[in-house]
């Protein structure tokens, strides 16, 4: 798809964007990645800001390849939790950044207009690596926080251009816990919003952001990142059955209903081997080791902590099934990337989990939190080992018509490049 736009694109003028996340690189978050690499590839210019950086040692090749971490600024890290220290830092900040953009600092300070935060100096930290950066035609907020800060670069005159903000799963979660009202000042004074789903656009609606700003547009993967198991391996006569999970170790993925499902199974299949490996790193670690020591399924489970996506390709392919037993979910990735090599997938039917897992085509979706219909499906699965094949080309079938990132990518650019020339009319988008 792409290279007939190649064309097309070297006569457009190139767009200057500025990305906004939490943490850069991240492990777990491969969708943000591929958008940048997928600008750069088309020739724009892409500066990335970020809160923080992962202290994993592992990231991703691509990160090295497009020397990713020259064009990252963090604004995060410098804000010191005591209020003296704060203030000291803040007076060589000032004083450096003064000549840059004098009245966006002053006006950073200004408490009627931000109340603590400009009190607390926040702002002012927040903004400091903006100053004297930009203009940008587009900064692309991923998450609602930071689609607020990204607003607040407008609303100061700082890095120009039009506020695009992708909202993914904890910030909807925050917003439903406090109130959309924590969104008020992002959802009047951001252009763009951008839906990764329906369950994301139905929540983005209830909490208030006017349905006209929206515009579907999920995450995607890179589909020649992702071999298709079935062109090379034909799991014929196998006697062990891998089953792999990749989250992280967190409440929300529901592993410990996963690892209750393997128990129901085996305690059904006695002799069955089976072999589950679990890839992610997380604060449960400890918790889920010791369930499954008290279930006897030593033999069986296994951790192997966070992986590169390199390594996470090679687990999915030598695997056969994949299981995403979440509580609560977005538009997972990874089950994406499960389909693209082909495996059949048992997930449950939260958030728009089933906008990727078609039920009884590509894998099961079965009810959250429920350890005996993920072990139902498993036993089915582990019965009719000759649909795997079958569910797995239709998984692969099913990403590619429409989780392309190529595909996405080009049509990003399409959204950014109209935003931009235009303004978005009461009736939403305007024609140009």
């Amino acid at each position: 798809m792409c290279h007939m736009h190649s064309s097309h694109n070297s006569l457009k003028p190139k767009l200057k964007i500025a990305f906004l996340c939490n943490n850069f690189p991240k492990l777990s978050e491969t969708f943000i990645m591929n958008q940048i690499t997928g600008l750069i590839d088309r020739g724009h210019a892409v500066d990335i800001y970020a809160y923080g950086r992962e202290s994993e040692l592992e990231t991703h090749a691509d990160v090295a390849k497009y020397q990713l971490l020259d064009r990252t600024h963090y604004y995060g890290y410098s804000i010191p939790d005591n209020k003296v220290l704060r203030l000291q830092r803040a007076v060589p900040l000032i004083r450096s950044a003064f000549h840059k953009k004098p009245e966006a600092l002053l006006r950073s300070l200004n408490v009627f207009k931000f109340g603590r935060e400009a009190a607390s100096l926040r702002m002012l930290y927040k903004i400091a690596p903006f100053l004297g950066k930009g203009p940008y035609d587009i900064m692309h907020c991923h998450f609602g926080p930071n689609g607020d800060l990204g607003v607040v670069l407008k609303m100061l005159g700082l890095a120009g251009g039009k506020v695009v903000t992708t909202f993914h799963g904890y910030d909807i979660r925050l917003g439903l816990e406090k109130g959309g009202g924590i969104y008020q000042r992002l959802f009047k004074t951001g252009d763009l919003f951008l839906a990764i789903s329906q369950y994301n656009r139905r929540k983005l609606v209830n909490l208030g952001l006017d349905e006209r700003k929206i515009i579907d547009h999920p995450v995607g993967i890179d589909l020649k990142k992702f071999p298709d198991k079935w062109m090379a391996d034909a799991t014929g006569g196998r006697r062990l059955i891998r089953l792999i999970t990749v989250a992280r170790l967190v409440k929300e993925k529901g592993l410990d209903c996963a690892i209750r499902a393997i128990h129901k199974v085996l305690l059904n299949k006695p002799g069955l081997e089976l072999e589950y490996t679990i890839v992610g790193g997380g604060p449960l670690r400890e918790e889920l080791e010791e369930l499954v020591g008290t279930l006897n399924l030593r033999k069986y489970v296994r951790f192997v902590g966070a992986k590169s996506q390199e390594e996470v390709v090679g687990a999915l392919a030598a695997s056969d099934i994949f299981m995403l037993p979440s509580v609560a979910e977005a538009l997972p990735v990874v089950a994406m990337e499960a389909q693209a090599i082909g495996l059949p997938v048992i997930a449950t039917s939260v958030g728009s989990v089933d906008q990727i897992v078609l039920n009884g085509k590509t894998g099961f979706c079965v009810p959250p939190a429920d350890a005996d219909a993920i072990a139902a499906a498993l036993c089915l699965l582990i019965e009719h080992t000759e649909v795997w094949p079958v569910m797995g080309r239709s998984g692969r079938e099913h990403v590619a018509g429409n989780f392309s990132i190529d595909t996405l990518n080009d049509r990003l650019v399409e959204l950014f490049a109209g935003i931009r020339n235009r303004e978005i009319t009461d009736s939403g988008m305007a024609v140009q």
